[in-house]
């Protein structure tokens, strides 16, 4: 017997009157009866956390333990198991199982979602009762922290702000750049007439500039690739713009024909170099690239209207090859002003400075030059570039000689060049909303057929001012075909490849501008300057053929 008159029993260890110990049930000794002694037994009364009230009328083996507990002891998944003694009495009421209370995710700012540490969970998969249990769209994610740390933070106004100075900076000056290109393709026809005088020549040998011209464009549409994953964008951008100074510091003192030639071979790898880095860096854009092509190539325009009209002053005068200083004064300026916006760096380094680069997935590290050669594509643009800026050179510097014999035009006919480098800048700009309204491959075939009329008339009318008058306006229907080639290259081709082959596709452009200047040379020298127009209109002709079986738009990976 106890001291309170309780008798004590053997197989339950004896508790205290105050805490019930932290003990798992599952390991206590189970008593030999488990019934209640004596009929007079009465229900027990439930007991808080902190103490146990025992009855003096009743036996200690007829304490079992309450079938609620309240939520503060509810164990974790390592300290409690929810076995119920198999001959423990029925419970009165109905079994309470607290749940996790699930906060809701706030906004950008909120904390981290988390448990409640009083949660239970089962050890095993049979008791689903105490598994956690909530809506799917309440559910945290089980990396929620990793996602929550890779959050890219906004980009805020002021940084945008400076990202649009920059990138408008980068196109200013790649616009300059360009406006050099068509400078010097536009400085040419007016001077062509005083070259031959001056050094006694006929049509076919002072073709050879051309000739010449063109070895230089090809042999940097084929550098041009291992040149930029030697050197990267920049760094070969100015090379491009030294070799212009270098050259146009050969022709300012009107040296032997031979040495005249080299400096058009080195103009030709130089402009070959910067055409291609310049239409690569502005098509890979992310935005509004159409419209930036278009006056990108503008500018060329506008570089071509300008020269013949410097040029034609200095074709008058005895010194004439004095006009190269002036292009060698533009490229000493230019080459200052590359170095300074793009000090030499790669393009991905750029254009990642100002949240404009485009990282291609489906990039392919392998050999380049395999890739570009293998793709269709690229030869039926590379052939369409030849001949559309074959045609583009040839009318507007042939034209000047072909009215001053046939028309009997004084040395003021090197306005008439003017005029049609006037016209193909306002093209580039004034019927870009043409090229969306009827889209741009309908649009080049309407363009082509235009011109084709255009020149047969110049061909056919006598008259000095209806052939001046529609010069100027085929300019205008040439001027979009170029920018809507390199546009409609953006589209075919693959994204991690566009700068090479834009530069194999602008490269072997720019050697059109040399072979078909020279094979006019060649029909000039046989059949007379007359044979320029119907050689022109064969050769929008075929343009249109071309253009035919390039592929229509379709997606490629950006």
């Amino acid at each position: 017997m106890s001291a309170h008159g309780l008798p004590t029993v053997s197989p339950r260890p004896s508790m205290d009157s105050a805490v019930i110990e932290d003990h798992d049930i599952s390991e206590a000794p189970r008593p030999g009866t488990s019934r209640l002694a004596g009929p007079k037994s009465a229900p027990l009364r439930a007991f808080d956390a902190s103490a146990l009230e025992l009855n003096e009328t009743h036996s200690a083996s007829s304490l079992e333990l309450p079938h609620t507990l309240t939520s503060e002891r509810i164990r974790r998944r390592s300290d409690l198991s929810r076995i119920r003694p198999l001959d423990s009495p029925p419970a009165l009421e109905p079994e309470a199982i607290e749940l996790p209370v699930i906060a809701e995710r706030e906004p950008a700012s909120a904390k981290k979602l988390g448990f409640r540490e009083d949660v239970v969970f089962a050890k095993d998969d049979d008791d689903v009762e105490i598994a956690p249990s909530f809506p799917s769209s309440l559910a945290p994610s089980i990396r929620l922290e990793e996602d929550t740390d890779s959050t890219v933070p906004a980009i805020s106004p002021a940084q945008k702000a400076v990202y649009r100075r920059k990138n408008a900076l980068h196109f200013a000056t790649l616009c300059f750049t360009i406006f050099l290109n068509g400078w010097n393709d536009g400085t040419t026809g007016p001077l062509l007439p005083k070259i031959q005088s001056y050094y006694h020549l006929g049509f076919a040998v002072v073709s050879l500039i051309f000739i010449f011209n063109t070895i230089g464009y090809l042999s940097g549409a084929v550098a041009n690739v291992w040149l930029t994953d030697k050197f990267g964008f920049g760094k070969v951008l100015l090379l491009g713009s030294v070799l212009q100074i270098l050259a146009y510091a050969m022709m300012i003192p009107a040296g032997p024909f031979p040495l005249m030639c080299v400096a058009f071979m080195l103009i030709g790898f130089g402009l070959s170099l910067q055409n291609s880095h310049a239409n690569g860096f502005v098509a890979s854009s992310r935005n509004h690239v159409s419209t930036k092509i278009c006056l990108l190539h503008a500018t060329y325009g506008f570089g071509a209207l300008v020269a013949p009209l410097i040029s034609t002053q200095f074709a008058q005068q005895k010194h004439w090859s004095f006009h190269y200083v002036i292009s060698c004064g533009l490229y000493v300026l230019n080459t200052l002003v590359l170095w300074l916006v793009f000090r030499g760096k790669r393009q991905e380094v750029i254009k990642a400075e100002v949240d404009d680069l485009n990282v291609d997935p489906n990039a392919v590290d392998s050999n380049k030059y395999k890739q570009i050669f293998g793709i269709r594509e690229v030869h039926f643009l590379s052939i369409f570039a030849l001949i559309y800026v074959g045609t583009e050179v040839t009318i507007g510097g042939w034209s000047v000689t072909f009215v001053q014999e046939k028309r009997h035009g004084s040395s003021n006919s090197g306005y008439i060049s003017s005029g049609f480098f006037a016209g193909l800048m306002l093209g580039r700009i004034v019927l870009m909303w043409l090229n969306r309204k009827i889209g741009e491959r309908r649009a080049l075939f309407l363009y082509a057929l235009l011109a084709i009329q255009l020149e047969v008339t110049v061909w056919v009318v006598p008259s000095l001012v209806e052939n001046a008058i529609a010069v100027a306006f085929i300019g205008l229907l040439l001027g979009p075909m170029y920018p809507i080639l390199v546009n409609h290259s953006t589209k075919i081709l693959p994204r991690w490849l566009l700068t090479g082959c834009m530069g194999y596709i602008a490269g072997v452009g720019q050697a059109g501008s040399a072979v078909l200047p020279f094979i006019t040379g060649l029909l000039a020298s046989r059949f007379g300057i007359a044979s320029l127009q119907p050689f022109i209109v064969s050769m929008m002709s075929t343009m249109i053929v071309i253009w035919a079986l390039i592929p229509r738009v379709r997606q490629v990976p950006t």
